[in-house]
């Protein structure tokens, strides 16, 4: 499970004839991930690798970035960006995988490329040297590092974080805690190189820039503007924008199709068929060559899976291509969009039990083929062992949520424990979000464990958003307790990031749960005091989010909504797992769980929010399966290297029955 083949960026050829694609695989081993690029025809059996695709690019909060690939406009090379022997550079790949070097020989990382003059230059970004980040490094080291609004304190303040494949320093960025790495401010220096002679030579930002793209409100389109697209080697332009009564909701609920229907119009037009009104729309794109926007449809009621359908903008026609029961895009986010050419998308497809795969689809007739499968034998096993279900219902107001079932094995007609997460589930579901519990080995342990998709949208009021959480776990309990596959009195949860604060709420606010597990710190006053380092911008946004000034300013609210002020409503032992750059933020009230045997506290060195080096990943998986086995199962692994956490969890038990008993 955990070294599955992922793959991303499928980008179909000038020529439409071959597809190409990167793949990667975690190698627990060496606790790194393996890269690579491959070029596959669309009539071909089986993709040629032609290149290494380097150590993988991460946001700062541990997920891989989508990699970019470009092709040459005669279709015989590949150029992207990879992290190859500690630099970033542009890579140029043949299509038929005779060769593969770097194009770029900066002393600084390369930010963005673009090709230009008909594929005869290259033309690529970068700021800082990276001897330059380092020298600031080791200054502010020797002479000491100032604590401002920037410095992300609670973490490891010297080369802490991974960037750009190493260990460096970090800074907050401006949105929320993003960090970036020093220098990250110096401005864009582009260079232009001649690909046929090598020569390179400096060049202005604008020189690259293309014509800014026409807002919506000026094209007469309605809606806060969202997403847009240009046409490739043209003027339309096609636009996402938010619509409707925001309500109590971060942003507007529907979301409106426009395009403008020829090149030089002014006005858009809006696609007013019902298959694409009132539809969670979440990526557009043209067909080369053709009067159709593709745009896709991620519904929520079949568990976030994923239809592609086609807009004519002149005729105003709209049909589906395909329709799948999950992501059918371009890798593992929801909003990537396939790889198109006139006649054919190629897709990365999968579903909850099957892993992802490339497929080509016919935009006429909608025939799909799978042109490559690294990860069949994975699906056999998933589809024999661990097979989902998509599961829907209603909590007691009638709110309607989606999630995927994984029925445990049984060895009687005893109903089964259960283990929810709460978050987000598309595509092949490893963990939920963060990939911390091993679902389908949960399945095959006995434990029956399901995966809620939370509402669209995100509620403003933090009680209620919550309480949505908590409701949809409470109607998924009643609705399988009623239905006799689940033991009401065995359910345990676990959740990161806004599903370790719906965990924690369930906790503190009902008698649902036997164990839970936690993967990042909630609200306290330490994650305040911390935090409240950044200023107003930290401030507007607990504001705005929670509702929570300080605690002093808010004292009822932040009893309400933080676990510090409700520790005697907790009454089931929590493992929390968590990353070192974040642990900090809740050892008020971990600490005291802690001392009293009411919790398990492990921290992960060098990592941000979500976990991803390998080694971690395994234990953390491991040990949640542990961890559920024993609290909802009564079983130890005799494993002799496990034997000093199962002393320390029958010491919780013993305590939490002495408590229970008085």
């Amino acid at each position: 499970m955990l070294e599955v083949a992922d793959i991303a960026s499928p980008t179909v050829s000038p020529d439409g004839r071959s597809v190409a694609f990167r793949m990667e695989r975690a190698s627990v081993a060496r606790n790194t991930y393996d890269t690579a690029w491959y070029v596959q025809g669309l009539g071909d059996p089986s993709p040629r690798r032609v290149a290494d695709g380097g150590v993988p690019l991460r946001d700062s909060a541990g997920e891989s970035l989508p990699p970019k690939v470009v092709w040459s406009p005669d279709s015989r090379w590949i150029f992207y960006r990879a992290l190859v022997d500690g630099k970033i550079a542009v890579w140029r790949a043949a299509a038929d995988g005779s060769s593969a070097q770097p194009i770029t020989h900066d002393a600084a990382d390369v930010r963005d490329f673009t090709l230009g003059d008909n594929g005869r230059v290259l033309r690529y970004s970068v700021g800082a040297t990276r001897e330059q980040v380092r020298v600031a490094e080791r200054a502010e080291y020797d002479q000491g590092i100032h604590i401002d609004e920037s410095v992300p304190i609670g973490q490891g303040l010297f080369r802490s974080g991974f960037v750009g494949g190493r260990m460096a320093t970090q800074r907050f960025s401006k949105v929320w805690f993003d960090r970036l790495p020093l220098l990250a401010d110096v401005p864009d220096r582009w260079t232009e190189i001649d690909l046929a002679t090598g020569e390179g030579k400096t060049i202005e930002a604008s020189a690259i820039s293309s014509a800014p793209l026409p807002t919506p409100g000026k094209a007469g389109v309605d809606g806060d503007a969202w997403k847009s697209v240009r046409e490739p080697h043209g003027n339309r332009v096609a636009w996402l924008t938010r619509t409707g009564d925001r309500g109590d909701q971060q942003q507007r609920p529907d979301v409106l199709l426009s395009a403008l229907p020829r090149a030089h119009a002014s006005r858009a037009v809006r696609c007013l068929s019902a298959l694409c009104t009132g539809k969670a729309i979440t990526a557009i794109q043209w067909r080369p060559g053709h009067d159709e926007a593709l745009f896709t449809v991620t519904d929520p009621r079949r568990g976030l899976a994923q239809s592609i359908l086609q807009w004519n903008v002149q005729t105003g026609d709209v049909h589906e291509v395909v329709s799948g029961g999950g992501l059918i895009n371009g890798g593992r986010d929801p909003s990537w969009n396939c790889g198109v050419s006139a006649e054919a998308l190629v897709c990365v497809t999968a579903t909850a039990d099957r892993p992802p795969r490339v497929e080509s689809v016919d935009l006429e007739s909608g025939k799909r083929r799978v042109l490559f499968d690294p990860n069949a034998a994975l699906a056999r096993d998933m589809s024999a062992v661990a097979p989902a279900r998509l599961l829907q219902w209603q909590d007691k107001q009638g709110q309607w949520f989606s999630g995927q079932f994984y029925s445990a094995r049984r060895g009687s007609d005893r109903p089964t424990p259960l283990f929810v997460t709460y978050y987000s589930c598309p595509g092949f579901v490893r963990g939920g979000v963060g990939d911390e519990w091993p679902l389908a080995s949960l399945a095959q342990a006995g434990i029956s464990a399901l995966c809620i998709n939370r509402r669209p949208g995100y509620t403003m009021d933090a009680v209620k958003r919550y309480g949505q959480g908590m409701a949809a776990v409470e109607g998924a309990v009643d609705r399988l307790a009623r239905d006799g596959e689940i033991d009401r009195a065995r359910v345990g949860m676990g959740g990161l990031s806004f599903g370790a604060e719906v965990t924690m709420w369930t906790l503190t606010n009902s008698h649902l749960l036997a164990a839970a597990s936690v993967a990042t710190p909630v609200l306290s006053p330490f994650y305040y005091v911390i935090g409240s380092i950044k200023g107003k911008a930290f401030r507007k946004g607990l504001r705005n989010l929670w509702g929570l000034g300080s605690p002093a300013e808010t004292p009822q609210r932040w009893r309400a909504l933080s676990p510090t002020f409700q520790l005697e409503r907790i009454r089931a032992p929590v493992l929390f797992q968590h990353a070192e750059q974040e642990y900090m933020y809740a050892l008020d009230y971990e600490i005291p769980l802690i001392r009293e045997h009411r919790a398990d506290l492990y921290v992960f060195p060098n990592e941000p929010h979500q976990k991803f080096q390998p080694r971690h990943k395994l234990a953390v998986y491991n040990r949640n399966l542990d961890w559920f086995r024993f609290w909802l199962q009564g079983y130890e692994d005799d494993d002799p290297a496990k034997a000093e956490q199962y002393v320390r969890w029958r010491a919780m038990r013993e305590r939490l029955k002495s408590a229970r008993s008085r």
